[in-house]
């Protein structure tokens, strides 16, 4: 998300007040502030087009709100306010059928409610820490629901959990079909992408789902610090048999980091591969596995993988076929 924290001093300097961007409504006034070609203090007025617009290859994340107020080129950084003059969200682009990028009633902000949460971790710690839930989701449609047992009309639902990942720790499995987060009602996966982009690591989340019929909440602790440990067989049917844990090396000044395999059953699959009690995989596939988190997300739909094993103060391979 392309935003920065400014320090600025100065005398009669008024805040803008902070709304509530979840409670925007498709269709609500808003107006755009900016600085559109140098002009200065420009203002146009507009609605909210849509919420929670994505998949538009602006930022690597995208949940924006859209509005056909008049953006242009110089608008970016500026304010968008409601009625009220409270910011609902920061004017960061636009899509354009020019090579100069005038306005077409297609402009897009970064919702307030982010603003808010990422503001503060810049503050806090000079950077962005983001937690992670550790869940995979797709769209639920009402075949989906009826074969999940369930009669959840929306929601999303739980395609794969995270090994060792807050969700996991809480008890979430594949098939429940996600309701709400902290309360605020979640429809589609765009709404779901959204809510999980503004948990930062130290957070507490409320998770409602569905499952058979029954509704449960669960309550997931994110903390980036989180060492995770868990049976070789979450991550791979192929790890079978091992014991996977994160690994840190806290006095390596290159940030050492792997997965450690603590233990291995003889004669299981991961022993017949070659893996033994004490082996740090630092590789899967020639990527760089920093933890349990990363070897998963490496070798989870890998028909063959190659892991870099260092072993005794020597490295290796193994492959899992």
């Amino acid at each position: 998300v392309d935003l920065a924290v400014l320090q600025v001093e100065g005398e009669d300097l008024t805040a803008l007040e902070f709304a509530d961007s979840g409670a925007l409504r498709v269709g609500d006034f808003v107006v755009a502030v900016g600085n559109p070609f140098g002009l200065d203090q420009t203002v146009t007025s507009g609605i909210v087009s849509a919420l929670g617009r994505s998949g538009l290859g602006i930022e690597g994340y995208e949940d924006f709100i859209q509005t056909d107020a008049s953006i242009n080129p110089g608008n970016s950084g500026g304010a968008l306010v409601d009625l009220s003059g409270r910011l609902v969200g920061i004017n960061t682009a636009i899509v354009s059928p020019t090579r100069y990028g005038g306005s077409v009633g297609l402009g897009f902000a970064i919702p307030s409610n982010m603003v808010a949460d990422i503001m503060r971790q810049l503050v806090a710690h000079g950077e962005v820490r983001r937690g992670r839930i550790g869940l995979t989701v797709q769209a639920l449609d009402a075949e989906l629901a009826a074969a999940l047992g369930g009669e959840a009309a929306e929601g999303v639902v739980v395609v794969e959990v995270e090994p060792g990942s807050a969700a996991d720790a809480a008890g979430v499995e594949p098939g429940d079909i996600v309701t709400a987060m902290d309360g605020r009602a979640v429809r589609r996966v765009s709404d779901f992408h959204g809510q999980s982009a503004v948990v930062m690591a130290g957070d507490t989340v409320a998770l409602q789902v569905a499952r058979d019929g029954a509704e449960l909440t669960f309550e997931l602790d994110v903390d980036d610090g989180r060492m995770v440990s868990v049976p070789g067989a979450r991550v791979d049917p192929r790890l079978a048999g091992s014991v996977l844990s994160d690994f840190r090396e806290d006095d390596d000044p290159r940030g050492g980091a792997g997965v450690l395999v603590a233990e291995v059953e003889p004669a299981s699959a991961a022993w017949r591969f070659g893996l033994r009690g004490g082996d740090i995989i630092i590789a899967a596939n020639r990527g760089r596995t920093r933890g349990v988190s990363e070897l998963w997300q490496r070798i989870r739909y890998a028909r063959l993988v190659r892991l870099r094993i260092y072993r005794a103060g020597q490295y290796g391979n193994i492959d899992l076929r």
